[in-house]
């Protein structure tokens, strides 16, 4: 007997054949998809001990944020408008000295809570106090790929790297298996040689990936090959740091050379559209990369940069910036872009035998999105307006590792209010500045 069944809803599998049951039924056992197909389910699967009507809804795979920094939402419109590195230098990592385990806690909670209620998933992060995020994610609910943030300028950097490669063996598996874990190097301009040639080792022998930011500007291509006659791709592959199963965040400003190293070296890239506008990085040949065969995902960054944490919104500016940018509307059309968001963020962080689509015996995530809306309607095309209209707020139910975590935009466990408020005591605590809007 399933423990849950969704019957009546239109679903987007995100298979590889691209399949659309419309209507259709989808079954879930313990943490994991059973059954799912068109038309009534048969008589056995009928008798679930949790039956969801999924009438005038649309069924998806969660949606898959593999890049973002998920506890910088306590700096949400703190340091905006400015360039990255002052926006670095001047506000972020100042105030970033002042954090605490706890904070960074509350602030995961925050990211956690914003994601389920906008259909997110799974995210990769990578932060300070990774432990902290890792008990807001077996709190939440949610599912992650974590890693800590090493920054090589730091006076503690080789405690913090060994502290990283520590906290690998420690939570691998954890939260009922919803934590993957991954090592964090900051970026090529914040790790010297040999951090990076540490990790690229400790990732090769724990088994693990390495998440790291790549040719996110032109200024930090500029002085890598100023000083190293290299560009920060073929920089990390004379490292050797390729060898290992990597995900690389923006890969804005990278050459043809750049992309087919990634494409051979089968690195998987993270695109974040609406951080790169905001900080004014520039924009990354996405089309370019994914005919080359680069796998391509889809991320927010943090909040700090972005500002939100919403994966539909990410979508629509994906699609978007980049038929400008080309000067063709059918470049990045709205399926590619709800694919990166899924499959695609899924094969870039090694976990497309899990999640990214619905598909009998891969992880019960699920989103239940409200279709029955005037800014959805009439139903011509349920991709299109997930991608080009649909708003987070249409998110309804959302199933992690087969556990409803909300239903009817409610969550299930999580007292909203709560988190709401102990984030914002512990913002005004870090920033100094204490907003007009009382949290319920």
């Amino acid at each position: 007997m399933p423990d849950l069944l969704i019957q009546g809803a239109t679903i987007l599998t995100m298979n590889e054949n691209r399949e659309t049951l419309a209507p259709g039924y989808l079954a879930v056992e313990g943490n994991a998809i059973s059954a799912l197909g068109p038309g009534e389910p048969p008589p056995e699967i009928q008798a679930a001990k949790k039956v969801m009507d999924g009438s005038g809804k649309l069924l998806i795979p969660g949606l898959v944020n593999a890049h973002t920094h998920l506890a910088m939402t306590l700096f949400r419109g703190y340091a905006d408008d400015m360039p990255l590195m002052d926006w670095l230098e001047k506000k972020i990592w100042p105030v970033e000295m002042g954090l605490k385990a706890e904070d960074v806690y509350w602030g995961a909670m925050l990211g956690a809570v914003e994601m389920i209620a906008s259909g997110t998933t799974c995210f990769n992060d990578m932060y300070h106090f990774f432990e902290a995020t890792a008990r807001a994610v077996a709190d939440s609910g949610i599912r992650s790929c974590l890693s800590g943030v090493l920054l090589g300028f730091l006076p503690n950097a080789e405690e913090r790297m060994e502290r990283a490669i520590d906290f690998v063996a420690e939570w691998r598996g954890a939260a009922g298996g919803r934590i993957n874990v991954m090592l964090g190097p900051h970026a090529p301009y914040t790790c010297p040689d040999w951090s990076l040639e540490k990790i690229a080792r400790a990732a090769s022998e724990l088994g693990v990936g390495i998440h790291i930011h790549l040719s996110e500007t032109r200024k930090e291509v500029e002085e890598s090959l100023q000083t190293r006659g290299k560009t920060p791709v073929a920089h990390l592959e004379g490292l050797g740091l390729f060898q290992n199963r990597v995900l690389a965040a923006h890969c804005v400003h990278v050459t043809d050379e750049d992309i087919a190293i990634l494409a051979e070296r089968r690195v998987g890239v993270a695109h974040n559209p609406g951080s790169n506008m905001k900080l004014a990085s520039g924009v990354a040949p996405v089309p370019k990369m994914l005919k080359r065969g680069v796998m391509v995902g889809l991320g927010t960054d943090g909040a700090a940069s972005n500002n939100n944490l919403d994966m539909l919104e990410e979508m629509r500016l994906a699609a978007l910036l980049h038929k400008l940018e080309g000067g063709d509307p059918t470049l990045l059309p709205a399926y590619q872009a709800l694919e990166m968001a899924t499959r695609g963020s899924a094969r870039a962080l090694g976990l497309a035998d899990e999640i990214g689509s619905l598909e009998p015996g891969k992880k019960a995530d699920l989103v239940l999105l409200d279709m029955m809306q005037p800014h959805l309607w009439p139903p011509h095309s349920m991709v299109s307006h997930l991608v080009y209209a649909a708003r987070s707020s249409d998110v309804d139910t959302v199933v992690i590792d087969g556990k409803v975590v909300m239903e009817g935009r409610r969550f299930t466990e999580i007292d909203l209010g709560y988190v709401l408020a102990r984030a914002r005591e512990t913002a005004e605590r870090l920033v100094g500045v204490r907003g007009g809007l009382a949290a319920r």
